[in-house]
């Protein structure tokens, strides 16, 4: 897949079946759509092409900083890959893009820059200069600049906003089954690895510090979970815990990963967390013994999760 961070700088060697859209978190309504995308590209002897924007569009026109993805950027490339989207086009969106007219963005985007033969959107879609036109105007542009457009219907596209809804539902309460399963995938932590207090040295149970990149990811509830993740070829296996670390009175929300069987310095290197299920919430212990003691059945829990997935994959 081919990526590129500007419109300008797109030059179509082809025609594009097209769209347009956030597609945060890459799920399974989305991919639905996107398969459609790269069936009919394949079929017509076009590009697919996805046309998405960043950053969120409500955190400029609104100066929201709310806003919390299901993925990163770069982890909603890799997943679009996957998909065989040929060219990917993240378009830097900024208070001038967003005031560019509906036909400037019809007869100027889609027509001369990316060659459009046909538009695969949403019944609901609206574009251009405060959002002013809607699906029907975008058909008669359509008609004007020589390129089709098919309406997404409304059923898929509530399909969509329903795993968007109950991914973000179930990250709220770490219920990751219901999470991993609307995503096709398992939700992912992304980051660097960077030095804590070694807390977990002292009681047999080293952890890496996980330091995410960007601001704006969304964080499962706090508690214990099962993850695993590949380093320089090796499937690690751990868990991880989110939160604030009450037991040693810790006052900043922390990510802390701790792998079995695993004594290798990580620092200042990428990780990759695949986070597979909740094992309990985060508690206040008394000691660090207790909390010792907690982990020993902790780590019990996950190997026998583990195991059984191993067994029953």
């Amino acid at each position: 897949m081919k990526v590129l961070y500007d419109l300008d700088k797109y030059s179509p060697a082809k025609p594009a079946i097209l769209t347009i859209g956030t597609f945060d978190g890459v799920h399974i309504g989305h991919q639905k759509i996107l398969k459609s995308l790269v069936d009919e590209a394949q079929q017509q002897n076009c590009h697919s092409v996805v046309l998405t924007f960043f950053p969120h569009p409500r955190i400029v026109l609104q100066q929201d900083h709310s806003v919390r993805m299901i993925d990163t950027l770069d982890e909603k490339i890799t997943s679009l890959e996957k998909l065989g989207i040929d060219i990917l086009i993240v378009q830097k969106f900024t208070t001038a893009f967003s005031r560019i007219k509906a036909e400037t963005f019809a007869r100027d985007l889609l027509f001369k820059k990316i060659n459009t033969k046909k538009m695969i959107i949403g019944y609901d879609h609206r574009f251009g200069k405060n959002r002013e036109a809607t699906v029907s105007d975008l058909i008669g542009y359509g008609q004007l600049y020589n390129f089709e457009v098919k309406v997404i219907p409304a059923q898929d596209i509530a399909d969509v906003a329903v795993s968007s809804t109950k991914i973000r539902q179930a990250l709220a309460t770490g219920d990751m089954q219901t999470t991993n399963r609307y995503l096709g995938r398992h939700f992912i932590l992304s980051g660097l690895v960077v030095r804590g207090q070694a807390l977990g040295r002292t009681i047999a149970f080293p952890t890496a510090n996980l330091q995410l990149q960007f601001p704006y990811k969304i964080l499962p509830a706090n508690g214990v979970y099962w993850v695993q993740s590949h380093w320089k070829g090796q499937q690690l296996h751990g868990m991880m815990n989110i939160g604030n670390r009450p037991t040693v009175d810790g006052k900043n929300a922390t990510i802390e990963v701790h792998f079995f069987d695993f004594n290798q310095s990580l620092y200042d290197q990428k990780l990759v967390i695949q986070v597979l299920q909740k094992i309990r919430d985060e508690v206040r212990f008394d000691s660090l013994e207790a909390l010792q003691a907690q982990l020993e059945k902790d780590k019990t829990k996950c190997l026998e999760l583990h195991q059984q997935n191993t067994t029953n994959p």
